[in-house]
């Protein structure tokens, strides 16, 4: 029986390699189907450049009809916007090269600043706005009168080409988004369920809390990418989108609840706070009882769920109450009652939770949210400028060395540096992804050459061409489904189809095609050289510590910011923050996870504290108001005054505890200083002394 097991057991893993590889051909089937329709089409209506569509149809698929959907909406809107403005500098500078020289590389810096500000294909429009410019534009430098129709050419080819990448990607076999999307949620919610069901009863140690938060931020990401493309692909998503985002708000807010839950926890484990501690283990002993069952992610599961979770948020007021008789330590008291607090909080945003996942699993409904919630995007506004100064550096120079050379092919090499410079100005480490692009030029140039004058010289009709073609492409785009290819594999396929020039009737010019070889090396290679001097903060560790400066700075912002909305902005800000810290810092985030921890832990104190402020006695609010200074001071200081910063907030601290007597505030008030005496905390810069006797004076424990 072991025996049979064994020789099955791969055969899951087989199958599931053959499916991927089965999507894959199917993907690299139905992209060359779509450059080729792109192309005949471009030939049948006398358009001036096929190859112009057909890059587009290479650009805009995607193996996720949404993926296509979704780009080609925002390339759409790019090249609307990218005309027009091309229209307004020439006719602001119609026979003045140099001034309109500065005006497009003024405007595609500021496209580029823009894209690094925006997420997922928001940001890919703002990078088409930019190099649209110079697409429209320097054809037809030396002769403006012909702006109008290199516009309307260059409109009418990308457009041709979004269309047939949608047409193809949407209707011949899609694989649908809908699906991944609802398989993550699946996994987001039963894998948070059994991090809970495993964990609520026990010691958790601070890694695995680094490492469950680093999964929990991945995952709230993902949801977000998701519903965003997958909203133009499926209209019932996009009804279920403002529910969509609800159910991720809940599950920021309940994974950082549980979090702070299990340092408080930590920190109580000491011989001093033992009583205390096991009154508590006893609590999270009950609630786990009603995560025993119904931890599977069907929608009638989960409304099970709910119904016992609010069973055991009305019956657990009642059990602390039973754990808290005999307490009568002022100290012990409120080190209870902050963690009975903790608990019943995460209890209620579980519910919440796995109610609002019930209720968007369930089948036909198309109810509002109760609120409407945004995901607020977190950045550096410094990093977003390097990025415009790169790009508009790069046009300045490409085209400064163009207009004094005389070279006739030199705008090629400045249009093709533009658009490069713009569309990896957001990417993750733009500097491999450019090298790969070289390479895959480098590859595709000799092809190309091979292709158009020892094979399609021989070749008469679409047909011949696209049989003497397809065996070039068809290599380029399959690279471009392994992930560790895929700039390679785009660099290939842009370059062949660049150079190949595709049109009815075909000239065959090798002179011509050198030239255009040469540029294209020039302008990947001005590329290369513009971000090693501008590197993002993939390379650039000043950029790096800027994103980790801004991610304790929420912790400021929500010390003074609008108390509206602020828990939600709190929570996806500083989780979109630290998402970048992990994708540009790769392995050396795991150094700056613990400063996301207590960001998250303090940040969320700190705003629930201020929705009790406005309900104290002024003499109180003012004290209040003395700890969220000392805060807002302590996660803006440098390392250097950190240590200073750290005993201001603790006398701030200790001076609001013995003037608040509102409890819940006493509460929030006692959890932050526990989290500035936590010797393990990165806001510690030197051992804390031992807390109990402090806590023993406070005067207002419940």
């Amino acid at each position: 029986m072991n025996t049979r097991q064994e020789t099955t057991s791969p055969r899951p893993w087989l199958m599931g390699q053959l499916r991927e590889t089965a999507l894959d051909w199917l993907y690299v089937g139905k992209a060359l189907l779509a450059i080729f329709i792109g192309g005949w089409l471009a030939m049948r209506m006398d358009l001036q450049q096929p190859a112009t569509t057909m890059m587009t149809v290479a650009l805009v698929m995607h193996p996720a009809s949404g993926m296509v959907l979704a780009k080609s909406f925002y390339r759409a809107m790019g090249t609307l916007v990218g005309c027009g403005v091309a229209i307004a500098l020439v006719g602001l500078f119609p026979q003045q090269r140099e001034l309109l020289l500065v005006g497009m590389a003024l405007w595609i810096g500021l496209c580029a600043a823009g894209a690094s500000l925006y997420r997922n294909f928001m940001s890919y429009g703002f990078v088409l706005s930019g190099y649209t410019v110079a697409i429209v534009v320097l054809p037809v430098v030396q002769h403006p009168l012909g702006l109008f129709d290199s516009a309307v050419m260059r409109v009418s080819e990308v457009m041709l080409g979004i269309l047939v990448a949608g047409l193809v990607g949407d209707v011949l076999f899609p694989q649908r988004l809908r699906m991944a999307l609802r398989q993550q949620l699946a996994d987001q919610y039963s894998g948070f369920l059994a991090f809970v069901r495993g964990s609520l009863g026990g010691v958790l140690a601070r890694d695995a809390l680094e490492e469950a938060h680093t999964r929990f931020v991945g995952e709230t990401i993902q949801v977000e990418n998701l519903r965003s493309s997958v909203v133009f692909e499926d209209a019932g998503v996009r009804a279920h989108s403002p529910r969509l985002r609800q159910l991720n708000q809940h599950f920021m807010e309940v994974s950082t609840s549980y979090q702070t839950l299990h340092h408080l926890m930590n920190r109580m484990h000491t011989p001093h706070h033992q009583d205390t501690r096991h009154r508590l283990m006893q609590l999270c002993a009950f609630t786990a009882t009603a995560l025993q069952d119904d931890g599977q992610p069907e929608p009638q599961a989960a409304a099970r769920l709910s119904r016992v979770l609010q069973q055991t948020e009305r019956a657990l007021p009642g059990k602390i109450r039973e754990q808290r008789q005999g307490l009568t330590s002022p100290r012990e008291q409120l080190d209870f009652d902050t963690g009975a607090e903790l608990l019943l909080r995460c209890v209620q945003e579980l519910q919440a939770y796995v109610q609002a996942y019930a209720v968007l699993r369930r089948p036909g409904v198309t109810t509002a949210a109760q609120k409407e919630v945004v995901f607020q995007h977190g950045n550096d506004r410094l990093g977003a400028l390097v990025s415009g100064v790169r790009a508009t550096a790069t046009m300045l120079v490409m085209g400064s060395f163009w207009i004094l050379s005389g070279w006739v092919h030199g705008g090629s090499a400045m249009m093709l540096a533009t658009i490069f410079t713009g569309l990896f100005a957001s990417a993750p480490n733009p500097s491999a992804v450019v090298r790969q692009i070289t390479l895959g030029f480098a590859t595709g140039m000799p092809l190309a050459f091979l292709c158009q004058f020892l094979v399609l010289t021989h070749m008469d009709g679409f047909g011949l061409m696209v049989a003497g073609t397809v065996p070039f492409l068809l290599t380029g785009l399959y690279l471009t489904t392994r992930p560790t290819l895929a700039g390679y594999g785009t660099g290939y396929v842009l370059s062949f189809i660049y150079l190949l020039n595709l049109h009815s009737p075909m000239t065959f010019d090798p002179v011509f095609v050198a030239n255009e070889a040469i540029s294209q090396i020039g302008g990947v290679l001005a590329v290369a050289v513009a971000f090693s001097l501008f590197g993002n903060a993939s390379s650039n560790g000043w950029l790096r510590h800027r994103l980790l400066r801004q991610l304790r700075y929420q912790v400021a912002r929500a010390c003074e910011a609008p108390l509206d909305g602020l828990r939600q902005r709190l929570e996806s800000a500083t989780r979109d923050l630290f998402m970048q810290i992990m994708v540009h810092a790769g392995p050396r985030a795991r150094d700056w996870l613990p400063w996301a921890l207590s960001v998250h832990e303090t940040g969320r104190a700190v705003v629930e504290l201020r929705s009790r402020q406005v309900t104290l006695p002024l003499a109180e609010q003012a004290a209040v108001v003395a700890v969220l200074e000392a805060f807002a001071r302590l996660y803006r200081s440098d390392a250097d005054k950190q240590q200073g910063a750290h005993e201001r907030a603790l006398r701030a601290l200790d001076a609001a505890m013995a003037t608040v007597t509102d409890r819940p505030a006493l509460r929030q008030l006692h959890l932050l200083r526990l989290a500035l005496l936590d010797n393990r905390s990165v806001l510690v810069a030197t051992p804390a002394p031992d807390p109990q006797p402090h806590q023993e004076e406070v005067p207002h424990a419940p």
